[in-house]
């Protein structure tokens, strides 16, 4: 098949419109139509239903499309790698992790990052959901258990356990719980069961609402649960590195813990040479060095 109608192809079934798809490629509306007709001429097939709103593509230009989608990754992975055998740091660097991370640990730390490599950009994608990094839809992850894949690299940068926190107000009006049934007189801040998260906190959630709780505030990410202990709501089952940038808060109940969750870095194979990522991931072990010596300290 001709290249240069499936990069049009591409472009009409991304935009939904010939019209769209012509100011993007910077070709008449007309030039555009005409390569696609080709196309379906030379597959002797429908690519598209068209209709006065748009185009919607029919099943076989789904498939398509899928193939075009999956070429035109590949092909920004290996532009991406030619990027990279440059000896400066720039350009963009797509990374993906949790919202509660992202926004407690690294999203505060990325100064540092910008005051070493200030032409650096970089795309902050926070989602529970884990994207795909050898279809490039990221570069580099920070996950919070092993990546399966086995085209990744990856590095296991430290470990992390739920615990309860609160703050000395709140503590001081509404006392401090010495066992888990004491905790029936006290609010509990948390994810809900039902948002994604870690199977750790999961777990420890679930433990702790066998009791009979006086009230209850769920969230759906550590950041909404921290703002709610912050200001003095209750008792919060966050990540023990909150206690980093937050140092006031107060450890309740230090015997209640999940188990241990491994937080992993992870890039693809082929961006092992990346001058970005190996940038990227000196500066997160560092921080993690930091992080690990400021624990020994406490």
């Amino acid at each position: 098949m001709d290249w240069d109608k499936l990069r049009i192809f591409h472009a009409v079934a991304d935009a939904g419109s010939l019209t769209h798809a012509g100011d993007k490629l910077n070709l008449s509306q007309s030039a555009v139509s005409r390569q696609v007709r080709g196309l379906e001429e030379q597959l002797n097939t429908n690519l598209f239903h068209r209709h006065a709103r748009g185009l919607i593509l029919t099943e076989q230009g789904e498939l398509l499309f899928d193939a075009t989608t999956a070429m035109t990754k590949r092909l920004d992975a290996a532009a991406a790698r030619i990027r990279d055998s440059e000896e400066e740091v720039f350009g963009e660097l797509r990374v993906t992790t949790t919202t509660g991370f992202g926004t407690l640990w690294l999203a505060p730390r990325l100064s540092k990052l910008y005051d070493k490599y200030p032409d650096l950009k970089v795309d902050l994608m926070l989602e529970e959901r884990v994207l795909d990094l050898p279809m490039r839809e990221a570069d580099v992850a920070i996950r919070f258990k092993e990546p399966s894949q086995a085209d990744l690299v990856r590095k296991r940068l430290m470990t992390v356990r739920m615990c309860l926190y609160a703050t000395p107000a709140y503590l001081k009006e509404n006392g401090t719980p010495d066992t888990m049934a004491g905790l029936s007189e006290h609010r509990l801040i948390c994810q809900n069961t039902d948002s994604d998260q870690v199977g750790a906190g999961l777990n420890l959630i679930q433990e702790l609402m066998l009791n009979d709780l006086k009230s209850l505030l769920t969230v759906n990410n550590y950041f909404g649960v921290l703002q709610g202990v912050l200001h003095d709501l209750g008792i919060g089952v966050l990540p023990d590195y909150v206690t980093q940038d937050s140092p006031h808060l107060i450890r309740v109940l230090p015997d209640v813990q999940s188990a241990e969750v491994p937080v992993f870095l992870a890039y693809p194979e082929e961006l092992r040479q990346s001058q970005r990522v190996a940038a990227f991931k000196d500066f997160v072990q560092d921080e993690i060095i930091s992080y690990r010596k400021q624990l020994k300290e406490t």
